[in-house]
């Protein structure tokens, strides 16, 4: 076996050599160094191949599992889109004062937690518990008035319809006297006109010397006597007229009677206007006295406290920042290429830089815009300096529930979500 091998090995030497050789015409030319050490090259390899005879099928099965694992790799990553451009994020509330006044305690630290309804601050409320006082006070004295008011109306309008009934009644009575006045001047004048005759006929007598003078002068007598009585027989009409004008003024003054209730009734809403103005300036002290105690809004971690004893603060002014861990997800910029076949509700592992674990969640939305658009310098492209880079669009991801009860994910980690689009 072994001179057979050292045979093929001397004939395979010789037929390099051969080929090594170029005759051209009578000369041979030495070959090349290239050719001389691909040559070699070839005959180690079919060297190696003849003692290890295994080897090509090995060689093929590292190459078919090569490809296999090329396949399997192309197949997992073509469905999922990876980032680390990517952070937690979550809500930071910064709490203020919604009235000015002055620090007289402050219960919390930075870093501390604190369920929902914690005192944070409070404020001095010495000068808001006599605001409270004064809107008190105010309130009762409109209250008092628009009770005055109110019992006004009805009195009013009974006195109106007295006086409307009265004055009526009077002008019917000062009508009548009139009536009355009248005829006593008719039975006055027809009086003074049968005087009147009797007196021509006794001068006629009295000129005959048919009647004694006594009996004329009584005649007289009696016709001035008439004529008086006619006099005041018209003064009585007179007087009467004037009462029927008094009467008539008494009506029409009775007629204002609604317009009187009117106005009281006016008065009336006035003053209930003036109670609810002073009920509202009364909750308006209630709130304020309510708001020098500032309290947090939600259960989270306390940051940025602002807020020192004695700090004389006013209206919306940050006393201290909350941040909401119940409630954190993450913002992921995925390049526009990336979001071909993305959408919401497709699976996410998220790994977590800071604990080398992986958290699951949900694609919840996508963002309207590029990061770019909320730059405070966004690209002007109608310029003409345009260079097209690839945009980055945010991508919200809500954690699944209950995956972090020790609130180990905080704002601003940095994270490496990964999509499963199919």
């Amino acid at each position: 076996m072994a001179d057979r091998e050292r045979t093929n090995t001397a004939e395979t030497e010789e037929q390099l050599e051969q080929r090594q050789h170029v005759v051209h015409g009578d000369e041979a030319r030495e070959p090349w160094p290239e050719e001389a050490e691909q040559a070699s090259r070839k005959q180690k390899a079919r060297t190696f191949f003849r003692q290890h005879p295994n080897a090509r099928w090995i060689l093929l099965l590292g190459l078919v599992l090569v490809i296999v694992a090329g396949w399997y790799a192309w197949r997992y990553y073509s469905v999922r889109e990876s980032t680390d451009d990517a952070q937690v994020d979550g809500h930071i509330v910064p709490v203020s004062s919604r009235v000015p006044g002055t620090v007289v305690a402050v219960n919390v630290n930075d870093n501390q937690f604190v369920e929902a309804g914690t005192v944070l601050v409070q404020l001095d409320t010495r000068d808001y518990e006599v605001a409270l006082a004064r809107a008190q006070a105010d309130l009762a004295d409109a209250e008092a008035a628009a009770r005055a008011a109110s019992v006004g109306v009805p009195i009013t309008s009974t006195t109106t319809t007295s006086q409307t009934s009265t004055a009526a009644a009077n002008l019917n009575a000062a009508r009548k006297e009139v009536d009355a006045a009248n005829a006593r001047l008719r039975e006055a004048q027809a009086n003074y006109n049968k005087v009147a005759q009797d007196l021509k006929r006794y001068e006629q007598l009295l000129a005959k010397d048919e009647i004694s003078r006594q009996q004329y002068d009584a005649a007289v007598a009696a016709e001035q006597g008439a004529r008086a009585t006619v006099d005041a027989a018209e003064a009585a009409v007179a007087a009467a007229q004037s009462h029927v004008i008094q009467a008539q003024a008494g009506v029409q003054a009775a007629q204002t009677g609604p317009q009187q209730v009117a106005v009281t009734s006016a008065k009336a809403k006035a003053a209930q206007a003036a109670v609810q103005r002073a009920t509202a300036n009364l909750q308006q002290a209630q709130l304020n006295l309510q708001y020098t105690t500032i309290k947090a809004p939600f259960a989270g971690v306390v940051s940025k406290r602002n807020a020192e004893l004695g700090q004389v603060v006013q209206a919306g002014q940050p006393l201290v920042s909350i941040v909401n861990l119940d409630d954190v997800y993450v913002t992921a910029n995925f390049k526009e290429t990336q979001l071909k076949h993305m959408k919401p509700g497709q699976p996410v592992e998220v790994e977590v830089d800071a604990y080398g674990r992986s958290y699951h969640g949900r694609v919840t939305s996508i963002g309207g815009a590029t990061g770019a658009r909320f730059s405070l310098l966004p690209p002007e492209n109608a310029t003409g300096n345009y260079v097209k880079v690839v945009q980055r669009i945010p991508v919200r991801i809500d954690f699944d529930k209950g995956q972090d009860p020790n609130h180990l994910l905080r704002p601003g980690m940095s994270v490496v979500p990964t999509v499963k689009t199919k």
